[in-house]
């Protein structure tokens, strides 16, 4: 339990030390609230940077900063979110409120951002009893996922101060060559044999090359959109999206194709472990699309690309963790896990070519 008493000063939250006082100190500079910072606790759910929930006059709010050991776009990466949510403000996107941003070192070194808590549940970490209980509070809450992306979908980047927040042009064309590179890059780890387990994914980069959608509409896309970067309020309602760190502009069916790529078939199975129980009264994929053209208007004749790119896509992101593993610079128990969930993403994506 967090302590009901003022906090100030360095204080650590697992790996991760945060300077309270400096924390407050830069609130005031910045006129949020008033007196100390109480009841700070970290936040379960992240796996790289740092959140802390806490309350601050009649505020609660949640700071996010980057991990201990920054990665070189990590600063960069933190004042992108900022300025994201801080677009979003008058939007009618699912969003914590934005509050301020700084990003200089010397107050916690680190960029860093504050937004207003928002209360709800994170259905792969503490899902509520209502949706353990309740087969409609479930069956809502996949199609309010759905809906909270359309909603983003619907954001005009250019009214937003977003013109110059992605580069369009050539977007879709970008992609394949994008994420091969990344693959390639894994090569760098010494030990990596993780390649030889992943044959089909040149094969499912050149039918994405090959076979690219004739349209496409410009948005503002999540970047990894899916039922663990949402918050739940009651009924099964999102309220909150959160984990904006590979936003960017493109055509919003890549946060649809991401949705998709990992949700359980009929039979019920599924490429990667969703961590969600219970799972029976989810909608299923058909549900989910045909919900989605219903609140979208969009044209779904290219989906299935988009979801055969989120496959490729992911499965090289995953894949990623195991090479750092077998080089000793992750946990090699979670390396393996991930790269079985890479393999048969592509092994997914490429039944889906076959079919």
């Amino acid at each position: 339990m967090p302590n009901p008493g003022s906090d100030s000063g360095p204080q650590i939250f697992g790996a991760h030390s945060i300077d309270l006082a400096r924390l407050t100190e830069w609130m005031d500079s910045v006129s949020v609230e008033n007196g100390p910072i109480r009841n700070a606790v970290k936040l379960p759910g992240g796996t790289q940077n740092v959140l802390i929930r806490f309350t601050r006059g009649e505020g609660e709010f949640v700071l996010r900063r980057g991990p201990v050991h920054l990665r070189p776009e990590s600063n960069r990466t933190m004042m992108r979110e900022a300025r994201l949510l801080d677009a979003l403000r008058d939007t009618n996107v699912r969003h914590p409120p934005f509050v301020a941003g700084s990003e200089d070192p010397a107050v916690l070194g680190a960029a860093f951002y504050v937004m207003k808590a928002v209360d709800g549940f994170n259905a792969t970490v503490h899902p509520s009893n209502e949706m353990r209980e309740d087969g409609k509070v479930r069956h809502e809450m996949g199609l309010s996922l759905v809906t909270a992306l359309s909603e983003l979908s619907q954001v005009d980047p250019m009214a937003v101060g977003l013109a110059d927040f992605g580069k369009l042009d050539g977007f879709l064309e970008r992609q394949v060559g994008r994420w091969a590179a990344h693959l390639d890059g894994y090569t760098r780890h010494k030990g990596w044999t993780g390649r030889d387990d992943l044959l089909e994914v040149g094969a499912i980069g050149e039918w994405l090359d090959e076979n690219l959608p004739g349209r496409f509409q410009a948005g503002v896309i999540h970047g990894d959109y899916h039922i663990g970067n949402v918050i739940y309020g009651p009924g099964g309602n999102v309220t909150a999206i959160v984990d904006w760190e590979m936003a960017t502009l493109g055509d919003p069916l890549v946060d649809m194709g991401r949705i998709l790529s990992t949700w359980p078939d009929r039979d019920g199975s599924v490429p990667m472990s969703m961590r969600v129980e219970p799972w029976d009264s989810f909608p299923d994929r058909d549900e989910l699309i045909e919900h989605y053209q219903k609140v979208s208007g969009r044209d779904l004749s290219d989906l299935r690309w988009f979801e055969i790119l989120s496959c490729y896509k992911l499965a090289i992101i995953l894949e990623g963790t195991y090479a750092r593993a077998q080089s000793g610079e992750a946990d090699m128990a979670t390396g393996q896990r991930l790269h079985r969930s890479a393999v048969a993403l592509l092994r997914r994506a490429l039944g889906w070519l076959e079919g």
